[in-house]
């Protein structure tokens, strides 16, 4: 199968999860036989923070300007599979281009499903969406499920909306040394957002106030000058994704914090998640409606809302940490992997070629 995808980025995993997620679905996607390109616009803060240069098994196109796609545009349109995606810095271009294709499945992947959502109740531009919604796609992905799926459809005109959730390569992410520039009781990898800064605090600036001898680990990028630092916690500002196995592995427990509306939509599993469990280390996470699909809890993950739960997960023997790592980590490479979400999104896109009976 021939795939052909607009996206943010795949060359930067500056300050977005976009990156690592294509890049381990394309690595599984021409593993297993396919053709893919990525196309991605060269935007001044990915291209300066660039740490992908070549898709291996598949074509990077980067250009400058919407004239230089259009160059390609014969063989771009000669796919089997066409998608555009959330964020896609010409995702309206884009969706015009595929409309002229005489072949393919039309494909729009919302990665971000409960910020499109929130900015259409807020009564907000998306300037990734086209002026009629989604109804001239064939097929419209969401990584949100739940609930979501049949928001798409009532707000955006979407005809065939479907989940595919986040994965994880494991190849990448996999058990590691630990290191001692990342070595910690507690971590947490992620991006600074507003929004998920309440809780934040609450889950790991609090812990470590309250445990000042254990060491907490910090690392991502955006995180302004005036935020709570403890003299326990240490920060890395960027942490590159070929560091993330040594980040989780050289912490006893690391913390998944969701956004607010990821939250609040539910069924929206961080790359994050997955991540940490490939690498075998056990997970401590804010709860949301859903998160049961993918992990049981107390089994394979531990849940927080408070600081003191956090502690007392902090407390748990090693024997009872490595075995809730390795029920997360068992889970992930069955359910979970970038392998088995390839094979899923190929399913999907065979099962969009057949015809969809049109919304009256």
């Amino acid at each position: 199968m021939k795939i052909v995808i607009w996206g943010l980025t795949v060359s930067s995993s500056w300050g977005n999860g976009h990156a690592t997620l294509w890049r381990g679905l394309i690595r599984s996607l021409t593993a297993q036989g396919h053709r893919v390109t990525f196309i991605e616009k060269d935007m001044p803060w990915y291209r300066d923070a660039r740490d992908l240069r070549e898709l291996p098994g598949g074509r990077l196109l980067i250009y400058d300007q919407w004239r230089d796609v259009l160059s390609h545009k014969r063989d771009l349109l000669d796919a089997d599979a066409m998608i555009v995606t959330s964020y896609c810095a010409d995702a309206i271009a884009a969706t015009q281009l595929i409309e002229e294709a005489g072949r393919g499945v039309r494909v729009f992947y919302d990665l971000d499903t409960p910020v499109t959502l929130a900015r259409l109740a807020a009564g907000e531009p998306v300037e990734y969406l086209p002026p009629d919604g989604l109804r001239s796609f064939d097929l419209v992905l969401s990584y949100t499920g739940g609930p979501a799926l049949a928001a798409l459809q009532r707000r955006l005109g979407a005809r065939r909306v479907l989940p595919l959730y986040g994965h994880v390569d494991t190849d990448a992410h996999r058990p590691a040394p630990p290191q001692d520039i990342f070595r910690g009781d507690l971590s947490y990898l992620g991006t600074f957002a507003d929004d998920r800064q309440n809780v934040l605090e609450q889950l790991f600036i609090e812990p470590a106030r309250e445990a000042p001898t254990q060491r907490f680990v910090l690392g991502g990028s955006g995180y302004p000058a005036d935020f709570p630092w403890q003299p326990n916690i240490f920060f890395m500002r960027h942490v590159a994704p070929a560091d993330h196995p040594a980040f989780f592995c050289s912490s006893r427990l690391t913390l998944n914090v969701t956004r607010r509306d990821m939250a609040a939509m539910g069924w929206c599993p961080s790359g994050r998640l997955f991540e940490a469990a490939a690498c075998g280390v056990p997970i401590v996470s804010d709860d949301w409606a859903g998160l049961d699909a993918f992990f049981t809890a107390g089994e394979e993950i531990l849940l927080a809302d408070r600081a003191d739960e956090v502690l007392a997960a902090l407390d748990l023997s090693d024997a009872e940490l490595r075995r809730i790592a390795g029920a997360a980590r068992a889970r992930v490479m069955a359910e979970h992997s970038s392998a088995a979400r390839a094979q899923e999104l190929v399913a999907l896109l065979e099962q969009a070629s057949a015809p969809v009976p049109a919304i009256v």
